[in-house]
Order: C-alpha cells, then structure tokens, then sequence
C-alpha cells in the first residue's frame, strides 16, 4: 500500500489499516526507524483494570497513608 509524504511530514494512515489494527483519532502510535525502514506501532497502554490482580490483593494500613502524607489522625 502506497501512501504520500504531505506538509509538514504528514501521513494518512489507510482506513483498512486502521480498522485492522483498532487504530482511532488520538491514539498514540511509536515511530522509529529500522533498517531503512519506517516502524509505526501503536503505544501500549497499560490500564490499572489490566494489571488489577497481579501482585494479589493489596492491604494498605489507612494510618500509615495518612503518615505518608504528614496527616495527625489525633
């Protein structure tokens, strides 16, 4: 698929090529070069809802946070 260099350095991303990698309007893609090649990949965010359960449950003592964060409880 070919595609043109426009202003500024601009590209258009194909429709179908979008769609096949569930590509929308804001999302942030990686750019670097390889070999003579251009490599575009989408940026993999990680979300607290991905990673919840991992290192188990979390315990967190409300008295030690409130130390932390130079809060007197009394």
């Amino acid at each position: 698929m070919e595609v043109s260099l426009r202003e500024k350095g601009r590209i258009t991303i194909p429709a179908r090529i979008r769609r096949a990698l569930g590509l929308r309007e804001g999302d942030r893609l990686q750019l670097s070069a390889e070999g003579g090649a251009i490599i575009l990949k989408p940026k993999e965010i990680v979300t607290a809802d991905d990673i919840r359960g991992v290192i188990g449950p979390l315990k967190v003592d409300l008295q030690e946070v409130e130390e932390a964060l130079g809060r007197d409880l009394s």
